[in-house]
């Protein structure tokens, strides 16, 4: 991959920076700056390098003003409106594009979270200009890459809800992992090839041939559940004890997703987790909405080897190996 350190001389160059600063937004206030600071780098980079930098940026809903991230754009850069007020950002258009590397010499793709995205500022810039991946994409490559050849043991947990996007994972990971837990509505699903009765509780419709994964001997579940009103919203006590033991005894721990119903408060499970991991001997790969929001609230984030930026886009990584902005770059 070409990062921006290979671009050469940028003194005096213009240089469209593509980031994800979508972040949640209360009452006019950044309330979460993860993925902001992970940019930074990139950016001050190209600014000591004598570039003239242009940040791009989408933000929800789109008539979010991107005014509102004005006290983090470091000085002489310009940060452009939200690029979802423009219909041809999401549909990829050739002509929002185009209008996008007009007068642009380099484009830089520092939005590793929204890459596995066609549009038009991740895939449809790098058609018109030279292009690379900051310096926060090459680390997220990087670190997440060794999921493909881990130390072992390897323990891959799995958590949350989607299980179409899950799935793929657990079809690639089930050859190369020591052992994959899976938690929160995910492992509903495998409770039902089981037999098992799952009352009210969520899963996902449809036939993921769960039952060759669970013969591999790989999967594990929860254990024991917190139940309330014929739902099953959490990971109980004992499953976390057996969790514990067996992140204690890995090389590699890679984390994606809640174990219970973290949004509506059921976050025991999910918050013991992060603080087992977190304690333990081993190296750590992290990433997702919920999983993060975990360690922001524990304030642990110097407690991981390494945050993914990324939720969707990690998965979508983790199971290909590429994603559309990565391909887009290398062409």
């Amino acid at each position: 991959m070409k990062s921006i350190l290979e671009a050469g001389d940028l003194k005096g160059k213009k240089v469209l920076v593509r980031v994800d600063w979508n972040v949640l937004i209360e009452d006019g206030k950044v309330v979460d700056d993860f993925r902001i600071k992970k940019s930074l780098s990139t950016l001050e980079y190209l600014k000591g390098a004598g570039a003239k930098v242009v940040i791009a940026t989408h933000l929800e809903p789109e008539d979010t003003d991107t005014k509102l991230l004005q006290t983090y754009v470091p000085k002489g850069v310009r940060l452009l409106e939200n690029l979802r007020a423009n219909p041809g950002e999401e549909s990829n258009s050739k002509e929002f594009a185009r209008k996008l590397a007009s007068q642009i010499d380099i484009y830089v793709n520092e939005a590793f979270s929204v890459s596995h995205r066609r549009h038009a500022s991740i895939v449809g810039v790098p058609l018109y200009l030279p292009s690379y991946i900051g310096l926060q994409f090459a680390l997220e490559i990087k670190e997440l890459s060794k999921a493909f050849y881990p130390k072992k043991p390897f323990l891959l947990i799995l958590g949350g809800a989607k299980f179409d996007t899950k799935l793929p994972l657990l079809k690639k990971f089930i050859h190369i992992a020591d052992c994959i837990f899976v938690g929160g509505a995910l492992a509903n699903n495998f409770f039902k090839e089981q037999g098992v009765d799952i009352g009210r509780s969520l899963a996902s419709e449809g036939d993921f041939g769960l039952k060759a994964l669970l013969n591999t001997g790989k999967i594990i579940l929860p254990e024991d559940t917190i139940i309330k009103d014929g739902k099953i919203l959490d990971a109980g006590p004992r499953t976390m004890e057996n969790l514990k033991s067996i992140i204690s005894t890995s090389k590699l721990v890679l984390w994606n997703g809640p174990l219970g119903g973290y949004e509506n408060g059921y976050k025991v499970a999910t918050l013991a987790l992060a603080k087992i991991i977190s304690e333990a001997n081993c190296e750590s790969i992290i990433g997702g909405g919920d999983t993060i929001a975990s360690i922001r609230e524990l304030n642990l984030f110097d407690k991981f080897s390494f945050v993914s930026t990324g939720g969707g886009a990690m998965l979508d990584f983790l199971a290909t190996g590429t994603l559309p902005g990565i391909e887009a770059i290398k062409q």
